[in-house]
């Protein structure tokens, strides 16, 4: 009977039904020790199995902390024949968890948790589960992310979680938090009924107890039939002091039962039988216990009524007999893990052989991909081996596994612990540097980790000299800092190693473009597996949008094949970002959409900011000034560079020219001045000063931008510089013509607001002050030699945006060019242009800009109305995650292979095509094929 839980059982009913309706669901129950967790869950998983629910249970336990996986082990094994029927990555990553010896590379830490997700999902199949997890807070790191990513996870699959901690201890945000209220005095009145405890005595219980269930049993038991005075102390402190009471008075041997239980944990009554053995007591020393009913046994489990009872029987012991109790535990131990750990807990002073064993553990909880276990066991390692040279070689181990477990505060103090330990030259320092500079790159303190790796290179072998030097180089080169860049290259080329990325990064960084791009086209060509980011990186500088694509989406696949959950948000950034170049505007939302879900899901400890850059961009080529302002202010205050490429084309859409113009200057002057982005804009700085009739300002960025150009050889940057050139020489040749007015012409709707520059056109195609135009030509065409070059230059531009690349650019150049054609009274030779421009730019749904095209089209004679807008596709109905799914089912995969590769539940999949089906008008699968479910954005 529970009293006054009437609202968390509502929640927890309602949790259930829904499973039990095929949705699935997760929250936390929290609160402070013996407020009534466990039988809040005790209660639902009587409902539950009432309901036809299969129910799963886990019990955290304190002494399993450091057990690599031991908690979701506890959670599979009633289970683990169906690990089966999951694809190969996913069961071999479960089977690893229930093996303490496996073999082969070490996984990705979230495979696990989709694994977990993946087995939930499957026993759903046949009923809904309800999977309960009490005292989270004692979960080891590897369990409890793998629990969590499940729960993050969870859909449309008919699985409940719910989770039962402590107030602090276990993180789960994104989950909803249910707090168990104390119970008011009459809730606790009605608790404390037959309990037999005289009236003056009960309000004395239910004052001291200030709501708290186990404090009013515990303290009722205590005082029944006492007069004795008020019970001080803290509610838990109380109640652990009852419990010490009660344990104080049973018998010496009864004392050390309950002790040896407590020290094991897990009430493996056979593993207790024979380490009591060793101690001389056996199952009759625990009648005392069992009949006070601080324990109790059923078949081969031994539990304790409360976990506070197994940390008083544990911290009322003397510490002699604590430790020999671990050691008889280690010697009946049935497995070499939970040995180690006893073994651990039982020595006090430097041991070789047990930090020898607990170095293999350490090593078996990293090839099983549990890293916070395995920097746990490998710290200990490191106190308890007596040699130095040791104690060196298990904190750099501890401070790798507490990188990639998530850490990398931990991994720099560890690193720093391990070299005061080094003398000086120890070929070891190298090592310890790679990681300590890991770890200061991922907290934000860049300099300083390229400063560290470049100081220690010099120290290293060549070969790791090398690798430390490439490593530098590119942390440099993302902290805008281009010194190290330069001495890394000069120092590989010294070496007998040229880095051909290293050497073009190093160009770069002088504005040598031409000598930069050559050494980055041959990186490419050469580029070894494991260098693919570098690869990609290269490629985007390179401006090969196609085959940064392809290395793009060949990265995602291999980390969806792979189960790489925690490598794959940077491939989805880096394939997103080219997406939204090549105008695939809605792959790109679909990409980062995955990617911060992934970096919700896992509790990665990855900046979402930098998410930020592509819908941002996205948000200013459309013309949503709010949305987009409100992106670029979210990203880092170190990274200016790309809020103003982003802010800076927004205000070209809008037609502010001197903000636009002004943000890349002041940016070309800051530190980000060598990013690709930047370079890329200048374009738009061209732009942004000739519209303000200021051909000085894009005299310099037009120079870097042609340079990189054709360092590039890409048709389409070469087509930009085309483009800029043309309006460059435009602009001379106006403001060469006597009277020629320094701010450019006026708009086709007439002139512009005060304060803003002038748009290039002018009213019902009028010829633009100064320009000169011949009576013999058609529709009044400038008079030949004037603007001769200036058609040249647009003309190769549209040839070469014709050869493919950035359609956005494209449309860009076509409606510059068929302004001026309607400018010079072309207005016939001005409508293809324009049209075209149109044509993608509402694709794009680039609003100011098809607005402006379309206000052009109507100053050429022809009729445009906004109502002849491309319609938009049934696709863009769908959610970003919908759309995944339906193009690979459309693309003929099964529920199964989609749900594996977006690592979700095939439940989930089957989910998202049913909602989606009446969305696209659809019915099946079979019909979705015959959809047009591409599109450009």
């Amino acid at each position: 009977m529970l009293y006054g839980r009437s609202t968390e059982q509502a929640r927890l009913a309602e949790l259930i039904a829904e499973a039990r309706e095929g949705r699935s669901g997760a929250l936390v129950l929290r609160g402070e020790p013996g407020i009534g967790k466990t039988a809040l869950m005790d209660w639902a998983a009587g409902e539950a199995g009432a309901g036809g629910l299969r129910v799963l249970r886990l019990t955290g336990i304190e002494q399993e902390t450091d057990l690599a996986l031991a908690g979701l082990a506890q959670l599979l094994w009633p289970v683990q024949e169906r690990i089966g029927a999951l694809a190969a990555p996913q069961a071999e990553a479960l089977r690893a968890v229930l093996s303490s010896a496996p073999g082969g590379a070490a996984p990705d830490r979230f495979l696990t948790g989709l694994a977990t997700l993946s087995l939930l999902a499957d026993l759903a199949e046949e009923r809904p589960v309800l999977c309960l997890v009490d005292d989270a807070h004692w979960l080891d790191q590897a369990s409890a992310e793998a629990l969590l990513f499940a729960a993050r996870r969870l859909a449309a699959e008919g699985v409940a979680m719910v989770f039962a901690t402590r107030e602090d201890g276990f993180a789960a945000a994104g989950l909803a938090d249910v707090r168990p209220s104390r119970l008011d005095a009459s809730g606790a009145a009605e608790l404390l009924t037959g309990h037999g405890l005289a009236p003056a005595l009960r309000e004395q219980v239910i004052a001291v107890s200030e709501g708290n269930p186990l404090a009013l049993i515990e303290f009722a038991a205590a005082q029944r039939g006492s007069s004795t005075g008020p019970i001080h102390l803290a509610v838990a402190e109380r109640v652990l002091g009852s419990f010490r009471a009660h344990i104080v008075n049973l018998p010496e041997r009864t004392r050390l039962v309950l002790l040896i239980a407590a020290a094991e944990g897990r009430g493996n009554l056979p593993m207790l039988v024979k380490a009591g053995q060793i101690m001389d007591v056996g199952l009759d020393d625990l009648e005392a216990a069992e009949r006070t009913g601080l324990v109790q046994v059923i078949d081969d489990r031994l539990s304790f009524r409360h976990p506070l009872i197994a940390t008083a029987a544990y911290q009322g012991a003397p510490m002699a007999r604590r430790i020999a109790a671990h050691r008889a535990l280690a010697e009946v131990s049935p497995s070499a893990d939970c040995r180690v750990h006893h073994l651990s807990a039982a020595t006090t002073a430097p041991d070789e052989n047990v930090a020898a064993e607990l170095t293999a553990a350490a090593e078996r909880a990293r090839v099983r991909g549990a890293f916070g276990a395995a920097a746990r066991l490998y710290r200990r390692a490191a106190h308890l081996s007596p040699d130095e040279g040791d104690q060196i070689v298990n904190l750099d181990h501890a401070a790798s596994a507490s990188l990639t477990a998530g850490h990398p505060a931990l991994a720099a103090e560890l690193t720093e612990h391990a070299r005061d330990l080094a003398a000086e030259g120890d070929p070891r320092l190298a090592g310890l540097a790679q990681v300590r500079a890991a770890a200061l790159f991922e907290l934000g303190e860049r300099t300083r980790a390229v400063r560290l790796l470049m100081e220690q290179a010099g120290r290293a072998d060549a070969d790791r000299a090398a690798e430390m030097l490439r490593t530098g180089a590119t942390y440099a080169w993302f902290s805008c800092e281009p010194e190290p860049v330069r001495a890394a290259a000069r120092s590989l080329t010294d070496m007998g190693r040229p880095d051909p990325m290293v050497s073009g990064l190093a160009h770069l960084m002088d504005e040598d473009y031409a000598g930069a791009l050559p050494h980055l086209t041959r990186f490419l060509t050469e580029a070894s597996a494991d260098r693919g980011a570098e690869a990609m990186y290269s490629s985007m500088i390179v401006a090969d949008d196609a085959t940064t694509l392809e290395l793009a989406a060949a990265e995602v696949a291999r980390c969806r094949a792979r189960g790489l959950v925690g490598a794959l948000p940077e491939a989805l950034r880096v394939l997103a970002e080219t997406q939204v170049r090549a105008g695939l505007h809605r792959e790109a939302e679909m990409a980062v959409a995955e990617a911060t879900e992934i970096v919700r899901v896992t509790g990665l400890p990855q900046d979402l900011t930098w998410l930020t850059v592509v819908p941002a961009k996205i948000a200013a080529i459309e013309g949503d000034a709010g949305r987009c302002r409100a992106l670029a202010a979210r990203l880092p205050e170190s990274d200016t560079a790309h809020a103003a490429v982003t802010l800076s084309l927004l205000d070209l859409g809008l037609g502010d020219y001197e903000a636009a113009a002004s943000r890349l200057e002041t940016s070309w002057r800051g530190p980000g001045a060598h990013g690709i982005d930047l370079i890329a804009a200048a374009a738009d700085q061209v732009e942004a000063a000739v519209r303000l009739g200021r051909p000085d300002r894009a005299e310099q960025p037009l120079r870097r931008f042609t340079a990189w150009a054709e360092a590039t050889g890409q048709p389409w940057a070469l087509a930009v510089a085309a483009r800029s050139r043309a309006l460059l020489t435009d602009a001379r040749q106006a403001a060469s013509q006597p009277g020629s007015p320094a701010s450019g012409q006026a708009t086709p709707e007439g002139a512009p607001a005060s304060g803003q520059a002038t748009s290039p056109s002018s009213p019902e195609g009028a010829p633009a002050s100064g320009q000169a135009t011949s009576p013999s030509s058609p529709e009044g065409a400038p008079a030949s030699g004037q603007t001769t070059q200036v058609e040249e230059l647009f003309a190769q531009a549209v040839r070469l945006h014709r050869q493919g690349g950035r359609p956005f650019e494209r449309a860009r150049t076509e409606l510059l060019y068929g302004e001026w054609l309607r400018r010079a009274r072309r207005r016939s030779d001005a409508r293809a242009p324009l049209r075209s421009a149109l044509e993608i730019f509402e694709r794009l749904r680039a609003t100011p800009w098809a607005e402006r095209a379309r206000a052009e089209l109507r100053a050429t004679g022809e009729s445009v109305t906004a109502a002849e807008a491309t319609a938009a596709h049934p696709r863009d109905r769908l959610t970003a995650q919908e759309l995944q799914v339906v193009r690979l089912a459309a693309e003929g995969h099964s529920s199964k292979e989609i749900a594996a590769q977006l690592f979700l539940s095939k439940r989930t999949v089957e989910h998202h095509l049913y909602k989606a089906y009446p969305k696209l008008g659809v019915g099946s699968r079979r019909e979705l094929a015959r959809l047009d479910l591409a599109g450009a954005s």
